[in-house]
């Protein structure tokens, strides 16, 4: 069982180059000492059952097409050489050449049975090969959870499944944790799940919540599935939301297994979630399941090959899961060692195991106003980011914050409802967010040399380093993000 560890690539092994070499080589000189065999023996021997062994030989070296022709040539070797195979009778030498006629067909069908295994072993590399490319070479760092995580590839002759994982970080310093699985294995299963990850990565990218995000990936899914009706689409996923700075988790899932929660004090929790069909079904409501955690708790989410359901029933699995995620106050990768080990050595699906244990942002690195949808409150804002910038000895990211402030504080003064909220957070980087309760985003548009505004928002994206837009029940939230090592 080839097992992917923490932080290291997923990469095909590549174990059977040096036995195919090996096999290759062997019959070819096996080949060449049947030559020399049947040139020293005499005809009168046993010349016909020496003859036999060539087109097997052959099979082991060569195609289908020139295992029979060296099978037919081996025949009609025995059949000319008849003149001289004096010692047997009439009888003998018949039943000689049907042994022969029938080695030859045997190793036809052998020649076959190792192109097709050639052609199988092949089509696992290039499943292998696109599933390297298209799952995550390494986890980015981020300060809302720290994570480890196991892979495993099918041992079926059909190749690697869909099963794909990811850690996005999202704005706000929250991060989205992915766990989906395509249904079948092989070539197809992986491309697919290639093109339903970078949808996910597309969708995560614009904010979405959970429920929303798996809404559009089953548009997705039906209209991949209408455009290749020859074969049937399935897939499962989960999209699961935390947020460090008020330990907040949402999670919603579209057919999959159910997240494991190992808290603090050692329990183990199976989250309650609404129960969905499949991506790819069309029309389903998704309802998004919300909880806060504890910093410290264990997000386990993995595949259904985890439980290996064909050997065992559902609770069991499940309950064995729970005793190998007991106690969490272990390294991740120790547990996620524990959990591999109760997996059996040859096993049918893939498996994906991802480990995340939560943390929390200090409340010293936030900062957070609210102000009434007024002028006045613009200057009254930049002072306030001024003193705190001054209290984190961040002095000179303090004109550029002050003047997204401004932009982004106008702007919600001017066309959005109050109240304005503005919230400081310093982390791997200085983001400013600015809420109101309008969810009409701005658009940067350019201005002509003439015009008396509309540069705000271009100023803005000059200044920072990423920015966006993420919406909320309440309105939206504009983002803006400046590295501390992108300015002097």
């Amino acid at each position: 069982m080839d097992v992917v560890p923490a932080g290291r690539p997923l990469r095909p092994v590549r174990r059977r180059v040096a036995l195919t070499s090996l096999a290759r080589v062997v019959p070819t000189v096996a080949l060449v000492g049947a030559g020399a065999a049947i040139a020293g023996t005499s005809p009168g021997g046993h010349f016909g059952l020496v003859l036999a062994v060539v087109p097997f030989l052959a099979a082991a070296v060569h195609s289908m097409a020139v295992t029979a022709l060296i099978g037919a040539l081996t025949v009609t070797l025995y059949a000319v050489l008849r003149h001289w195979l004096t010692a047997d009778s009439t009888d003998v030498w018949l039943i000689k050449l049907g042994f022969l006629v029938a080695s030859a067909g045997v190793a036809v069908l052998i020649s076959h049975a190792r192109a097709k295994q050639q052609q199988l072993e092949r089509s696992r590399d290039v499943a292998l090969a696109l599933q390297e490319g298209l799952l995550p070479q390494r986890v980015p760092r981020n300060s809302a959870v720290e994570t480890a995580y196991r892979y495993v590839p099918a041992d079926t002759a059909a190749g690697v499944g869909g099963d794909w994982f990811d850690v996005i970080p999202l704005s706000g310093t929250r991060v989205a944790l992915v766990m989906g699985d395509v249904v079948g294995h092989g070539i197809h299963a992986a491309a697919m799940m290639g093109r339903l990850r970078t949808a996910v990565h597309t969708l995560a990218d614009l904010d979405l919540a959970p429920d929303e995000l798996l809404s559009r990936m089953d548009d997705l899914a039906v209209r991949l599935a209408d455009d290749d009706a020859d074969r049937e689409l399935g897939a499962t996923c989960l999209y699961m939301v935390y947020d460090p700075i008020s330990r907040q988790c949402t999670v919603a899932s579209a057919g999959h297994t159910p997240p494991a929660l190992v808290h603090p004090d050692g329990t183990v929790e199976f989250q309650r979630l609404t129960e969905n069909p499949p991506l790819g079904v069309g029309g389903t409501l998704f309802e998004s399941t919300e909880a806060t955690l504890a910093e410290g708790t264990v997000i386990a989410l993995y595949t259904d090959g985890l439980l290996d359901l064909r050997h065992q029933g559902t609770d069991t699995a499940i309950a064995a899961l729970a005793r190998a995620l007991r106690p969490a106050g272990s390294g991740l990768d120790a547990l996620c060692d524990r959990v591999w080990a109760g997996l059996p050595t040859e096993h049918d699906d893939d498996v994906a195991l991802l480990l995340a244990r939560t943390r929390t942002l200090p409340p010293d690195d936030v900062a957070a106003w609210e102000y009434p949808a007024r002028p006045e409150s613009v200057p009254a804002a930049r002072a306030a980011v001024s003193a705190r910038l001054a209290a984190w000895d961040l002095t000179a990211h303090t004109f550029a914050t002050e003047l997204v402030v401004s932009e982004l504080l106008t702007n919600a003064v001017t066309h959005a409802r109050g109240p304005v909220g503005l919230r400081l957070i310093r982390d791997g980087a200085l983001i400013c967010e600015v809420s109101d309760g309008s969810d009409t985003a701005p658009h940067i548009r350019r201005a002509g040399p003439l015009d008396e505004g509309g540069r705000g928002l271009f100023l803005v994206a000059e200044l920072a380093d990423r920015w966006g837009t993420r919406y909320s029940r309440d309105g939206k939230t504009i983002w803006v993000e400046q590295r501390f090592d992108s300015r002097p």
